[in-house]
């Protein structure tokens, strides 16, 4: 009974996270409502849009947000908008992203491509290494890293090199679309909020 709930329980998790309540195209239309409404100007909100997108093709997961917000630092840009231009890296795009820059990775250090089961059998030991080495440490026994090493090697270190690239066009492309609309929206704003100000004026007068 107990086994049945908990894989039910992470098969439910696994499609929340791959097809988040609402749908994708909600979850869009919210990141597009909240970049809208930050107030700054255009080009610190796109260079924050920028920021977060670069910090998505990085493989430093679990820590996009923290790479956003230095690039965004760096460029001056918004840090807000940074946090939520890494939404760009999500369920559907992490696959492509990942592939992209590993192979290009591979391809710029003049390395074979590895196939996607190794990959995974890489990522595997190295987790198995670390997990094992943090209670090795715990109970004063010797550590052994040689897992963790080749998915440095192997790994990390091509899709390190290959995302830069791909992960600077890609940014500097939504840095371009998003700059204009988001001009002519606080333009746009901007001259409702005169005419209902004209509109008061009129009244009280």
């Amino acid at each position: 009974m107990f086994k049945r709930r908990t894989s039910k329980t992470w098969l439910l998790w696994l499609w929340h996270f791959l097809w988040p309540n609402g749908g994708w195209s909600r979850r869009f239309e919210y990141v597009k409502y909240r970049i809208k409404r930050l107030p700054d100007s255009p080009k610190r909100i796109s260079l924050g849009i920028a920021a977060g997108v670069f910090a998505s093709f990085t493989p430093l997961y679990g820590f996009h947000f923290f790479v956003a917000i230095i690039l965004a630092k760096l460029i001056r840009g918004n840090m807000l908008a940074a946090l939520t231009g890494t939404f760009f890296g999500n369920p559907l795009t992490y696959v492509p992203i990942g592939v992209i820059s590993l192979n290009f990775g591979c391809f710029i250090l003049g390395i074979d491509q590895l196939a996607p089961d190794k990959i995974i059998e890489i990522f595997i030991g190295a987790w198995s290494d670390f997990g094992q080495n943090l209670v090795a440490i715990t109970l004063h026994q010797p550590t052994k890293w040689q897992k963790l090493g080749l998915f440095i090697n192997e790994v990390f270190l091509p899709y390190s090199i290959g995302c830069i690239i791909p992960g600077l066009v890609t940014a500097v492309i939504c840095y371009y679309i998003s700059f204009p609309l988001i001009f002519a929206f606080k333009n746009r704003s901007k001259g409702i909020l005169i005419k209902k100000l004209s509109k008061y004026r009129k009244k009280g007068s």
